[in-house]
């Protein structure tokens, strides 16, 4: 039996050049979990835990269905409070905005045929079996970005500044808006990839 791996049948999604580039993003439903805090802290670590956890066994209940699928890339929208921060763009506010202030939705795209009523029992089975109570936070999200720019940043997070300035040049020269909250593919295990190789993909929805 053939396992469906998004990444591959949504190829466009999850690959980038490092360069800008326009491409347009269908809409796609996802594992999502909320929160706000450092990204070094233990309650996002807690967090991802949570999800992969769901994420999981949500693939073993429709593998036993004879639906299997490779359980997706991590991915994550981040905001902060843009009335606070006046004037910051997207290339300055890894920078000047605090870890601590970042809100983040972490999400793992699911295909099409998980449902809510997977999705209740999956997180029933990881509260009761698994202990892991944060899963009950877990919901089923869904996502239709449209035209965004985005473009692969290669390395550490802390120099994503560097990429993203590159991105905003070309968002000006073309005209472009804003349209959407900051959105991060991580292609790379963080906990296993050494920073200097990890690679993830920074996109920015625009009108």
């Amino acid at each position: 039996m053939s396992k469906l791996d998004l990444s591959k049948t949504f190829k466009a999604c999850y690959s980038a050049k490092n360069k800008p580039e326009i491409i347009e993003i269908e809409k796609a439903q996802f594992l999502s979990i909320e929160g706000k805090g450092d990204p070094s802290e233990k309650a996002y670590a807690d967090k991802l835990q949570a999800l992969y956890a769901t994420a999981y066994t949500i693939k073993f209940m429709n593998k036993a269905l004879d639906q299997d699928f490779v359980v997706a890339k991590l991915e994550g929208l981040w905001s902060f409070d843009e009335e606070k921060y006046k004037n910051i763009g997207i290339s300055e506010a890894p920078k000047q905005v605090p870890r601590s202030e970042w809100n983040y939705r972490m999400m793992i795209r699911m295909p099409d045929f998980v449902t809510q009523d997977q999705l209740t029992a999956a997180i029933k089975k990881v509260v009761e079996v698994k202990q892991i109570t944060l899963a009950a936070d877990i919901t089923l999200f869904v996502m239709h970005e449209g035209k965004c720019v985005q473009m692969m940043h290669s390395g550490p997070f802390n120099t994503e500044p560097e990429t993203l300035l590159i991105m905003k040049a070309f968002i000006d020269a073309h005209g472009f808006q804003r349209n959407g909250l900051h959105h991060e593919i991580y292609l790379s295990d963080f906990n296993k990839t050494a920073p200097e190789k990890l690679k993830t993909i920074l996109r920015e929805p625009i009108k």
